[in-house]
């Protein structure tokens, strides 16, 4: 089992990939795909009060996780609308941690789930569909002062979705 520490960062941190190739971007874009079931999966057998426990000591619950990942990748849709439409937009970033504590971020995860595959659904089409000029496009980001091409967003976006897996999956084994 994983310490604490790791838990923070259960598959390491992102690394921005050194190169690109179709067959990467596909690979990242498959992530995107399954995520929703293997988060289904995941937490399928999960008790309230298990999905009520922190993945690491001052962490979220996983029920937070699993209501972070469709908000996140929401606003990781519109990045890449607002990318696909504009030049070099600035997009907008939100306080995560206040979303977490918002009401709804207590209750049932089947709405979120529910969401995350149909977003997903809608996002890998989109994905799917991008020229090698579109994945070029690129955002500006302006807390961390970067301006990231689309082919890098699918790459993080894909690491996110294996990050906050792994928050489950690696919870999950503490129980057994």
């Amino acid at each position: 089992m994983l310490t604490d520490e790791q838990m923070r960062y259960p598959i390491g941190k992102f690394e921005t990939p050194q190169t690109y190739t179709p067959q990467l971007i596909k690979e990242w874009i498959d992530v995107l795909r399954n995520l929703p079931a293997q988060m289904r999966a995941a937490t399928a057998r999960l008790t309230d009060a298990q999905l009520n426990t922190p993945y690491r000591k001052e962490g979220w619950t996983l029920r937070q996780v699993v209501h972070h990942v469709p908000d996140s990748h929401l606003s990781a849709m519109l990045r890449f609308k607002w990318a696909l439409t504009e030049d070099n937009p600035t997009i907008k970033p939100y306080n995560e941690t206040a979303f977490a504590q918002l009401p709804e971020y207590s209750l049932d995860i089947e709405p979120s789930l529910a969401l995350l595959e149909s977003l997903h659904g809608k996002l890998v089409i989109l994905l799917e569909n991008l020229t090698e000029s579109d994945l070029e496009r690129t955002y500006y980001h302006p807390e961390s002062k970067t301006t990231a091409p689309l082919k890098q967003v699918i790459a993080m976006y894909a690491w996110h979705s294996r990050h906050h897996l792994a928050h489950i999956t690696e919870t999950v084994k503490k129980f057994a």
